[in-house]
């Protein structure tokens, strides 16, 4: 189902090094973890470094000359070399933290294949870079489609709003416009980038910088835009070095209300 043999052969190291942190996060669900502080509210628990050290060991396994940068451990290899994996092992660690399912395991291979794993359902949604496909236990691999059918809308609320007051994710909610055509959801997770690829949600929104080469949103970015989603910054711009933020939508209609919206001409 993955066409090209190399984009086979890295899809299904994305995929296991996906499932590895899957199963670590699974395994470490509801202990009392310790804690790393990383300043302004955030911090990592033992489940996100232990699920990327099993992400790097699958990873180095396979691919022992690639570099990788770990949300968690950094750079390691090469930071000029062309190969380099990013990995988020816990997407969604507050969540986690309280006992909240909603979390995601993301590794990309930069500019090409990507999984994202969902730890408590088991699926799988990944792509060789050219097609998307979500892999359950005990079925076949089927592609994913987006649709705007559900109308549903993640809205990201997060700190920081760099944007801010120019564009502020709140004031979209409040759009007549937006309560209208769409209804919103708040998940803190980038698993809801996985969802408007398999057509679970309409648009996912959020404010920042370049998040192209981000841990936390490549697998999801690369997952949308093989699956055929429209993804630009929340400025209608592709996403790169100079982007602002994202705007994934399943469709260019829903695409285009949501950035009139974002606009203010509602």
């Amino acid at each position: 189902m993955i066409n090209s043999y190399a984009g086979r052969d890295d899809a299904a190291v994305a995929i296991a090094g996906a499932r590895a942190g899957a199963d670590v996060v699974r395994t470490l669900y509801g202990r009392r973890l310790s804690r790393v502080d990383k300043g302004a509210g955030d911090f990592a628990t033992a489940a996100d470094v232990e699920a990327e050290e099993a992400i790097l060991g699958v990873i180095r396994a396979a691919r022992p000359d690639d570099a990788v940068l770990g949300e968690e451990g950094g750079q390691r290899g090469a930071a000029d070399t062309v190969r380099r994996w990013l990995v988020d092992p816990l997407c969604g660690t507050l969540n986690y933290a309280v006992g909240n399912m909603l979390v995601a395991v993301n590794v990309a291979l930069r500019g090409g294949p990507a999984a994202v794993a969902d730890p408590f359902s088991g699926e799988v949604f990944f792509t060789d870079g050219e097609t998307a496909w979500v892999r359950r236990d005990g079925a076949d691999d089927a592609p994913l489609t987006p649709t705007p059918a559900t109308r549903l809308v993640d809205v990201n609320l997060d700190p920081p709003f760099p944007s801010a007051p120019g564009f502020r994710a709140v004031d979209l909610l409040a759009h007549p416009g937006f309560i209208e055509r769409f209804r919103p959801r708040v998940v803190s997770t980038t698993l809801a980038l996985a969802w408007v690829a398999a057509g679970r949600r309409a648009a996912y929104v959020t404010d920042g910088g370049d998040l192209s080469g981000s841990v936390h949103f490549a697998a999801g970015i690369a997952l949308c835009r093989a699956a055929g989603c429209v993804v630009t910054g929340i400025d209608g711009a592709p996403t790169g070095e100079a982007g602002r933020g994202l705007v994934v939508a399943a469709d260019e209609d829903t695409h285009g209300l949501l950035m009139t919206m974002m606009r203010g001409r509602g």
